[in-house]
């Protein structure tokens, strides 16, 4: 690693002799200036300013200004000895790092540089990182050469200039989270935060205070005040995924979001004002549930504003020989695999199935099969799908049980799921294949609203 330069801004020579000195010693490279403008010719290369603030001709905090400008992510730390430090919070306000009051001591002037370096190469890690983001969810990293998928992208990159709100639906799998990174990513938002909100993860009694936050004492065990999924994406972007199971009560609150972009916090009165995109996502037939009146109509149409519907993969087979080769590629690296390539054998058998799963069981085939190979090529006979069946069929061609209606069979497959479940009715709907709204639906239907893991027998 390349020492660090250090620009050294002082029009009295001894001390900038003596700083000189002591920085020298401590392994940096020093360039040092007497005046403001002599330091701006030397700045291109510094990597931290240590600049008086009383200078001949342009002062420090001139100096500064020009730095910040030209570049915002040196850090500036300013000197001064003139008895109070209305100055130095003035240097500090226009975007200095710390200040020195003189006289100071050496080893002061040490932990302060050292600090200043420090939290430069954090911010420097954190632009790079942002910056990898970028060119990963960039529509050129993204698989998908079938024409549905370009259809997907040219939408993508339409909408991400402006802030409408962006619906994307697709099967378990298809790679709806990647579209709403590449519309966040080509957006003027892509140096802002991205926060991904599961609404099928978060219990429905917990809802409420991770989307908005809550107050110190709002409920048990808020000892503390903490502030929502939306507030942390404030001025970025939100992207909520699986909308279809949010309950009724958040919807409204949701609603309010889109439409006013306010909400409170729980257990305050304080409205509070945010400008956050919103990309949501849904699995589900949201139609269907606002037929079944589980999901509100005026909510959907607001989050409808740009719909999107990414192809399942069994309809876009031409995707399967670039996907194949992009994740034997990504995973033999990740996993330190030998295997160098995959033949047109083993990509024929992965054109052939059916991929319930979509792009994201190819995924997890492929890396299976990257693990169980034991040679340089992945072949035909490496290839290791899932063929376990996914439904029974019923004995003799019956469909329902003996002497049992469809109802009364709909309702034991739901206290089966209920009693599996321990009660939780977000599990069970899971294990129904249904969204927790749709299966709250039905349990209103049956009169079934009460039912615990005691109940069921």
């Amino acid at each position: 690693m390349s020492k660090h330069r250090i620009l050294v801004v002082e029009d009295e020579d001894k001390l900038r002799r003596v700083v000189e000195l002591q920085l020298q010693s401590a392994g940096f490279e020093v360039d040092q200036a007497a005046s403001a403008e002599d330091a701006l010719k030397l700045s291109d290369h510094a990597d931290l300013v240590l600049t008086d603030l009383r200078l001949p001709g342009m002062d420090g905090l001139e100096l500064l200004a020009v730095l910040r400008r030209q570049n915002s992510r040196t850090p500036v730390v300013v000197m001064t000895a003139f008895g109070t430090v209305e100055g130095a919070v003035e240097a500090m306000k226009a975007g200095a790092f710390d200040f020195l009051m003189k006289p100071f001591s050496l080893d002061h002037l040490m932990a302060v540089i050292q600090k200043a370096l420090e939290v430069r190469a954090l911010r420097d890690e954190n632009i790079s990182l942002r910056e990898e983001l970028g060119r990963r969810y960039t529509i050129d990293n993204i698989i998908g050469r079938s024409n549905a998928m370009q259809e997907v992208f040219a939408t993508v990159m339409r909408v991400a200039p402006t802030r409408a709100t962006v619906l994307i639906a697709g099967e378990s799998g298809v790679g709806k989270d990647l579209i709403a990174r590449a519309i966040h990513y080509h957006s003027p938002r892509r140096d802002r935060p991205f926060v991904k909100i599961n609404c099928s993860a978060l219990p429905e009694n917990l809802m409420e205070s991770e989307l908005f936050g809550f107050e110190k004492g709002a409920f048990t065990g808020a000892v503390a005040a903490k502030p929502g999924k939306f507030e942390q994406a404030d001025t970025g972007t939100a992207f909520l995924d699986e909308i279809g199971d949010v309950p009724a009560s958040v919807q409204v609150k949701l609603l309010r979001v889109l439409q006013e972009r306010e909400f409170e916090r729980l257990g305050s009165n304080k409205t509070r004002h945010i400008d956050v995109r919103i990309v949501a996502a849904t699995n589900q037939d949201l139609r269907a549930a606002l037929e079944q009146g589980t999901f509100r109509e005026d909510l959907y149409y607001r989050l409808n504003v740009v719909p999107m519907n990414i192809p399942p993969l069994r309809e876009r087979k031409e995707d399967i020989p670039f996907l194949a080769e992009h994740f034997v590629r990504k995973l033999t690296r990740d996993a330190g695999s030998r295997v160098e390539s995959i033949t047109e054998a083993a990509v024929r058998k992965l054109m052939e199935y059916h991929w319930p799963g979509n792009v994201r069981e190819l995924e997890n085939v492929i890396e299976r099969s990257l693990v169980l190979c034991t040679g340089t090529r992945l072949d035909a006979g490496d290839i290791k799908l899932d063929t376990t069946p996914r439904t029974v069929a019923p004995p003799s061609g019956q469909l329902l049980p003996e002497g049992m209606t469809l109802d009364e069979h709909e309702q034991s497959i739901i206290r089966e799921a209920l009693r599996r479940s321990g009660g939780n009715k977000s599990q069970a709907a899971r294990l129904l294949g249904l969204t927790r709204n749709a299966l709250r639906y039905r349990l209103s239907q049956m009169g079934l609203e009460s039912l615990d893991a005691s109940s069921q027998g």
